[in-house]
């Protein structure tokens, strides 16, 4: 938090003088109807004042969410208000009707939502849809101001080559780039109130503190607020005048955030703290084996590589418009072994190639040049037989559970399909394979006949994770896997992980962008940046001494630094 802020703060507490911009009394929120209704929100008190940043924090299904929903009138399928008061600005939101609501969304209250996929439309260029919101929100008429102004949205949420991505359609973006297009929309025309779902959970560390640095400047010189969902600790410690902390559809404590993470209160959220990873904290000991090993050479001497990739080369063409492209190298010359039940994490910024390796691996990409060895078989020349044969071996988790998760069928049958598609089992024994793999990734069996509308983000995420395990493979490639996770569910999930290792020899490739995760779950790490590796070693060698300039940014972005977070 800046002293201007601080300063700002303690004046404001000191008078009792000022109005919050947004004040939120005994607010509750029922979903269905009749009998079948059933209260998710149980009284919520919150205020936001101007210019003041007020982080939501919780697990998954603590009503963050749902709070930021009922403000600007979105609640999903059969969800109210049921009681309590909304006031912006000295409005009230429950009693406006839908033209009133229609006006103050954009302009004096933006949103950012927290999956970019199930938010930008698939069959529209990324700059048909930020100079939709342009226009929507009045802020320029022709048809080259608009544009002119679409590119300076882009631009602001931090795509330097805003100009060349105006044409390429969401599929063509990486999960980072997608959620900084959402939020050049969000701010696109400076509301009073910006409610932000976790903007930044897609994001690399270093994009995230120009996003964020932004969101603090228009705080300082506009006296925009903001309303920050996240499950991110370090985030809300280092950019968030006030934390709300919420369980169970209740605010259990708030304060200031310095004093809410250091001297937490309520046994809640000593358990979020004490959950949180850091760069303090110390890698999961599930298997303690050869865990003292120093460098990336005696790691691969003591555990040879079950994959290792060779020169590794990925062309693109990008489309600039009409019938114009030009050649773009996503991968360049990329090489890196995994040893044998051993986690090796790729970290780099959005747009780096750390997916599209990631693909490349699953042969879900072709290759332009090079080889990925698995066991020593070059996996770029088998017959799409050995490629089926080899894909029960290996499974992703994608960063996008959403995405990925077929929205017509329920959670049973998505947890099962891989038995189905390489003919494990019978009916009976799928049946119970799908509750075993629930309870694993901690999800209530009764989740496998509903579908992945009806769950939170973390929710979907542990949901691609179960599916992951079902054929029980010896290589999971992770990529983003507990980005979208609360830092109770990730804890959760990223011991699991090591228990599997630890008891099947599981090898895992981890793509991240979060290197405090990095610290808790990986033995060695590879960095990548625009398409090359530019350092790779043990995670202690990475992070005690990196060699170099860019892999020293990546350390130095890591929000929460001032804060003592964690508990290993």
């Amino acid at each position: 938090m800046t002293e201007t802020r601080r300063d700002a703060r303690m004046a404001r507490e000191g008078t009792g003088m000022a109005e919050p911009l947004l004040s939120i009394r005994d607010l509750k929120v029922s979903f269905g109807t009749g009998k079948k209704a059933r209260e998710v929100l149980h009284g919520v008190d919150l205020d936001v004042y101007p210019g003041e940043t007020v982080a939501i924090v919780g697990e998954s299904g603590s009503g963050k969410s749902t709070t930021a929903a009922a403000v600007i009138d979105l609640l999903p399928g059969t969800g109210k208000v049921t009681a309590g008061s909304i006031r912006l600005d000295g409005v009230e939101l429950t009693t406006a009707s839908r033209r009133e609501m229609e006006s103050l969304r954009g302009r004096d209250i933006g949103y950012v939502p927290q999956d970019p996929m199930s938010n930008l439309n698939p069959v529209w260029s990324i700059g048909f849809q930020v100079k939709e919101a342009v226009r929507a929100n009045g802020l320029a008429t022709g048809r080259k101001e608009v544009e002119a102004r679409a590119i300076e949205v882009l631009k602001q949420a931090g795509l330097a080559d805003a100009e060349r991505r105006l044409h390429q359609f969401p599929h063509q973006f990486s999960g980072g780039m997608r959620q900084r297009a959402l939020i050049g929309i969000g701010l696109a025309a400076d509301p009073k109130l910006l409610i932000a779902d976790e903007p930044t959970s897609a994001l690399d560390v270093t994009v995230q503190r120009v996003i964020l640095d932004h969101l603090a400047s228009l705080t300082r010189e506009k006296g925009t607020s903001v309303l920050f969902i996240t499950h991110d600790l370090g985030l809300a410690a280092d950019r968030a005048d006030r934390i709300v902390v919420m369980s169970r559809g209740e605010v259990v404590e708030a304060g200031p955030s310095r004093d809410i993470l250091e001297d937490p209160r309520h046994p809640y959220t000593q358990r979020l703290v004490a959950a949180a990873p850091s760069l303090a904290s110390q890698r999961i000991q599930a298997s303690v084996e050869s865990r003292g090993v120093e460098h990336a050479e005696e790691v691969l001497e003591a555990h040879p590589p079950v994959v290792e990739v060779r020169d590794l080369v990925k062309d693109y063409r990008i489309r600039r418009g009409g019938f114009r492209s030009e050649p773009f190298r996503a991968v360049d010359n990329v090489s890196f072994a995994i040893p044998r039940g051993k986690t090796l994490a790729l970290v780099g910024e959005s747009g780096s190639g750390k997916s599209t390796v990631a693909k490349m691996v699953l042969q879900l990409e072709t290759v332009t040049s090079g080889q990925i060895l698995f066991d020593g078989r070059d996996t770029t020349t088998m017959s799409r037989k050995d490629v089926f044969a080899l894909r029960r071996r290996m499974q992703p988790v994608f960063q996008d559970p959403y995405g990925s998760l077929d929205p017509l069928r329920s959670i049973g049958n998505l947890v099962a399909e891989p038995l189905n598609v390489h003919g494990v089992g019978d009916g009976d024994s799928r049946r119970e394979r799908v509750f075993e793999l629930l309870e694993q990734v901690s999800l209530p069996r009764e989740l496998a006949w509903r579908y992945p509308n009806e769950l939170s983000g973390g929710q979907r995420q542990r949901v691609a994770i179960a599916r992951a395990l079902a054929l029980k493979p010896s290589i999971v490639v992770l990529d983003e896997a507990v980005s979208a996770l609360d830092v109770l569910v990730q804890d959760q999930i990223l011991k699991l992980l090591a228990e599997l290792q630890a008891e099947l020899g599981l090898t895992y490739l981890f793509i991240t962008h979060d290197l405090a995760v990095v610290r808790v779950a990986a033995d060695m790490v590879c960095v990548m940046e625009r398409g090359r590796v530019v350092e790779q070693g043990t995670v202690d060698e990475i992070f005690a001494s990196p060699r170099e300039a860019y892999t020293q940014r990546l350390l130095d972005a890591i929000p929460g630094a001032s804060v003592q977070l964690g508990g290993r």
